[in-house]
């Protein structure tokens, strides 16, 4: 995949669309639970904080970003809940202006480079463009747990184009979280944008397919709705396979979300 221009902008429009919804929310709100089991609206808002400023860093001082990460724990959990505890220390109003800094931060960073310039990242170099769009995959999902937990419906646009190549891109991650081999196929991607518009991916002749609605395909690979729930289908044995264990992220897969669990709500 080649990150498209746009990239940045769109990352930036939609950390905005985040804000939205965090911009009016009163203290007791922001303690409110979301579906990730044990974290808050304000644990979602940490961690992207707290990815934000890693990504900016990796952007910018690509050498203070190796140090950061030399000195990480083998436990994937340890690492998140200590990137946590510094902004759940702050009141909510402070943890908004400081999601709102690391978010500016980021994108100033990215601003500076062309897209196809590689930079350090946590499991092996990307090109900034493509990190962009990996923000917006921590964006998607984490504000899908925001917006649950206030039963808001987002609006979705062509924007996560840019996730629907990352989710291209990183389609074996699913098999690695597991310690599964990852099998020798070239899946073919049909999926319809939110405007209607025809994204494909992969080979046109291969016998293993996924099809179905781009927000879908985020949701699944975000690992915020179960398959049960989503219009996508899958043709071949493979095919049908990574829509149980798809993922667009390193580390543990965690339980995912239950068959019917939002049945009552908007996806």
């Amino acid at each position: 995949m080649t990150a498209q221009p746009d990239v940045y902008t769109d990352l930036a429009a939609e950390g905005e669309d985040v804000d939205r919804m965090l911009a009016d929310l009163d203290a007791e709100s922001w303690a409110r639970p979301t579906p990730a089991p044990g974290w808050t609206i304000a644990h979602q808002v940490a961690h992207l904080a707290a990815t934000f400023r890693l990504a900016a860093l990796a952007v910018a001082e690509p050498e203070a970003f190796q140090q950061v990460t030399a000195r990480l724990s083998p436990d994937f959990d340890a690492n998140v809940q200590h990137a946590l505890a510094g902004y759940l220390a702050d009141p909510p109003d402070v943890l908004l202006s400081r999601w709102r800094e690391e978010r500016a931060g980021v994108e100033k960073a990215l601003a500076a480079v062309a897209p196809d310039q590689l930079v350090p990242w946590l499991v092996r170099p990307l090109p900034a463009g493509v990190l962009a769009a990996a923000g917006m995959m921590e964006l998607f999902g984490h504000g899908q747990d925001i917006a649950d937990a206030l039963g808001v419906r987002r609006e979705r646009t062509d924007r996560i184009r840019h996730l629907v190549g990352f989710a291209v891109r990183t389609w074996d991650f699913g098999y690695l979280a597991r310690g599964l081999d990852v099998p020798p196929v070239q899946l073919r991607f049909e999926i319809t944008a939110p405007s209607g518009a025809q994204w494909t991916f992969g080979p046109a002749d291969s016998a293993e397919r996924i099809s179905g609605p781009a927000v879908d395909l985020c949701l699944l690979v975000t690992r915020r709705r179960h398959r049960a729930d989503l219009a996508l289908t899958a043709v071949g044995d493979e095919a049908d396979r990574w829509l149980d264990i798809a993922q667009a992220y390193r580390g543990p897969a965690g339980s995912g979300r239950e068959p019917g669990q939002f049945a009552d709500a908007s996806r």
